[in-house]
């Protein structure tokens, strides 16, 4: 598992995201040091993805705001950025290109010179290990290698932080088994938060979790924090009340 040094790269302070009536999240915060590996649980619809659009800048918060390395992603977004990878559950590709000429887009988008972005593509397809499907269309492309190259995509430009939203949806076993180590390998150099309802990802890869549900935090610890009382599965139906109607008062009062 990481090591950190205290330095935060991922917070979110009071994050509240409104829609009319409907409250998405509510009062989310939480502080991710630099190097930690963190599972962001859930079930469907319990916030995750919302969240993870605000702390990437996508989704601007009804309350409360969202930092990357130290920027606030509203205020300060393009330096915000620059420390940022993201894989969203859909990563931005076009099929039509091949892996290494979405790359070479990405790159000139982001502004990197000629030389660093060579070195640079040269770097990601290593670590994604895409060598095979390089001149390949991307729609020609499996599940799998379509999100190693989305993985790539997000690791371009060097950043400190990389979020991920349900990273391994969609993929075989084995896929996942591949995509899992990949995230082991590059979790020395970054700080990785990963939203997903799967309760193997927290125990396959995280140093922490963080748990939403109903839009609120409710639980924020190790991987086995999360099971002292029993299985992860036992805890989770527990701390989600699944199956239990949610009142109006507990989503919110509006």
């Amino acid at each position: 598992m990481s090591e950190t040094n205290g330095q935060v790269m991922i917070e979110a302070k009071g994050l509240s995201k409104y829609y009319g009536p409907f409250v998405a999240i509510k009062d989310i915060s939480f502080a991710i040091p630099k190097g930690q590996i963190v599972a962001f649980l859930g079930p469907n619809g319990a916030g995750k993805s919302t969240t993870m659009k605000i702390l990437t800048g996508y989704l601007a918060p009804s309350e409360g705001a969202a930092f990357i390395a130290g920027k606030d992603v509203q205020k300060e977004r393009l330096e915000a950025a620059k420390h940022l990878g993201y894989l969203p559950e859909n990563g931005p590709l076009y099929l039509d290109m091949t892996p290494m000429e979405l790359l070479q887009f990405f790159g000139e988008a982001r502004g990197l010179a000629p030389d660093e972005m060579k070195q640079r593509i040269e770097v990601v397809v290593e670590q994604c290990a895409i060598q095979e499907v390089l001149e390949k269309p991307i729609g020609k492309l499996s599940k799998g290698y379509r999100q190693r190259v989305g993985l790539a995509q997000a690791l371009l430009h060097d950043p400190d932080v990389l979020i991920m939203d349900e990273p391994t949806a969609g993929l075989d076993p084995n896929q996942i088994r591949d995509f899992r180590k990949n995230i082991r390998d590059i979790a020395a150099q970054k700080t990785i938060m990963i939203s997903t309802h799967i309760l193997q990802e927290a125990e396959a890869v995280a140093d922490r979790v963080l748990l939403i549900h109903n839009g609120r935090l409710v639980f924020d610890g190790t991987p086995d924090e999360l099971r002292k009382n029993g299985s992860m599965e036992e805890e989770f139906y527990r701390l989600t009340n699944y199956g239990r109607p949610v009142t109006a008062s507990e989503n919110g009062g509006v």
